[in-house]
């Protein structure tokens, strides 16, 4: 059996164009959730917290899809299936979250927009690992980063375009979404599920058989027996004593929030620790038990086991998402206040805000796309943790620039440092990620590692309402500092990152 084949510029642009739909729908939520919240009444420091049901869903959602995906295989193929059926879901979302009609609903549907969407993103990542040999991968990452690209520039300039060239309201009475919103969410929705569509119907999957033999052509089925040789040799102990602990302190942190009436951000923080405590204490009764081959056992197992190189990038993950979900929540509200002084969501000076802020977003969506064509050649010049390292301090500079430039016009100016470090962090970090890992667990892994997205926007989701109030008095734009500095140490992070060089 011959290695893994080479694929053409055209087979991978198919196998990719399906991620321009999934960030059709990202794009809206990113830049539009945060002003519906307002719309319906929430105050800007209250928008982090309503903002966790998003990260909260792909810590759950994500590792079970890629463990399902890893061991499906339909007439439809082996990823391909999930593509779909996230599809339809994330699609009907989109088309009723800008109807919703209370603050709770909206918060409610988010959750399933993000858990749907997370359905159809995962096994994308992992595709990428299961058709492209390893020397195409940092490509194969760098083309769906254009195409998340190319989808949020359309996808956050929607409104505007609503506005300025189809005349559609973006005002509305207290309490009711702009048309222009509305419209904008249709046309995603639409648009989510016809790219998706395109990859389903324009690619063909490997079978479970013809990995294997590409595997064993290329020298890496050790690597996939000893993985799955892993499981239940970490002692039931260890996890047991950390489980307590956690529990231990994550349940007295919890109860000292509640009976001091402490802010609410917080408990957020001390019940995840908790949390994470009957997780351990869960994998240490199913290894008691030896249930080695209980689906949920494998995926809290392969927590434990994760190579090192992903453990390393869970430090350089966890600042760079923090930074993002600082970007993504307080754009708007401190937007509209520091830069067009208002935060009447009624007002003409609010909506006007509010709409440059989708065209910032599509900014720095342009220069991703533009960024991600020149990523993989910059990463063969001085190598990829070098070149990730460079382009977050670009993206950190951006975000700090902020509260300096006073124009709002010329903000378009931040959003190139920004627009890179965005195309680095779709790409870079998976191409170091899919070098580690054995081919049979690409999919677990992929949504393991998503974790490392998910822990620090619920540590963000708990922190930044309380530094805004504490240090800031409640003006947002702050938050963007703060997530500047994120992205420098998170730059700083990945020279510790153990690289394997593209053959």
């Amino acid at each position: 059996m011959n290695k893994k084949p080479a694929l053409s510029f055209w087979q991978i642009w198919n196998m990719c164009f399906g991620f321009m739909g999934v960030q059709f729908g990202f794009a809206l939520q990113n830049a539009n959730v945060s002003r519906i919240f307002q719309t319906l009444g929430a105050e800007p420091y209250e928008i982090p917290g309503l903002w966790v049901a998003a990260p909260l869903t792909g810590l759950l959602v994500q590792p079970i899809i890629g463990y399902m995906s890893d061991r499906t295989w339909t007439q439809l193929g082996r990823r391909r299936p999930y593509f779909l059926y996230g599809a339809l879901v994330a699609s009907g979302a989109l088309f009723f979250m800008p109807n919703s009609p209370a603050l709770w609903i909206a918060a409610g549907m988010l959750w399933i927009m993000d858990a749907s969407i997370n359905v159809t993103m995962e096994p994308f990542r992992a595709f990428v690992g299961d058709m492209l040999p390893e020397r195409q991968r940092t490509l194969g990452f760098a083309m769906q980063s254009f195409f998340i690209g190319v989808g949020s520039v359309i996808a956050s300039a929607l409104p505007w375009m609503m506005k300025n060239w189809f005349g559609i309201a973006n005002t509305a009475e207290a309490g009711v979404i702009p048309d222009s919103v509305k419209w904008s969410f249709y046309i995603g929705g639409g648009a989510l599920f016809l790219a998706v569509l395109w990859t389903i119907i324009r690619t063909k999957e490997y079978s479970p058989e013809e990995l294997d033999a590409f595997a064993k052509a290329e020298g890496l089925e050790d690597q996939a027996k000893d993985t799955n040789g892993t499981v239940g040799k970490r002692s039931a102990e260890t996890y047991q004593k950390a489980g307590v602990i956690w529990l231990v302190l994550g349940g007295i942190a919890s109860w000292a929030v509640i009976s001091q009436h402490l802010d609410k951000e917080l408990l957020i923080l001390t019940l995840g620790g908790a949390v994470f405590g009957i997780l351990q204490l869960t994998a240490s009764m199913l290894q008691r038990q030896a249930m080695t081959q209980n689906g949920f056992y494998e995926v809290v197992d392969d927590i434990f086991h994760m190579p090192k190189v992903m453990k390393q990038l869970a430090v350089v993950q966890f600042f760079s998402w923090f930074a993002l979900f600082a970007m993504w929540t307080n754009t708007t509200p401190g937007i509209t206040a520091f830069h067009f002084g208002s935060s009447d969501t009624t007002s003409a000076a609010y909506n006007e805000g509010a709409d440059w802020v989708g065209i910032l977003f599509a900014a720095y969506n342009v220069f991703a796309a533009i960024a991600a064509v020149a990523i993989p050649k910059l990463a063969a010049t001085v190598g990829r943790r070098k070149s990730h390292m460079i382009n977050l301090f670009l993206g950190g500079i951006g975000l700090i620039s902020f509260v300096f430039i006073k124009d709002p016009d010329l903000l378009i100016l931040s959003m190139i440092g920004v627009g890179i470090a965005w195309a680095s962090i779709l790409s870079l970090p998976y191409a170091l990620l899919s070098s580690a890992v054995p081919h049979n667990k690409m999919g677990v892994y992929m949504g393991i590692f998503n974790f490392f997205i998910v822990i620090p926007q619920l540590t963000a989701a708990s922190l930044l309402g309380l530094m805004m109030r504490g240090l800031f008095n409640g003006e947002a734009i702050y938050a963007l500092v703060i997530g500047g500095i994120s992205w420098f140490i998170a730059g700083l992070a990945t020279l510790f990152v153990g690289e394997t060089k593209e053959k």
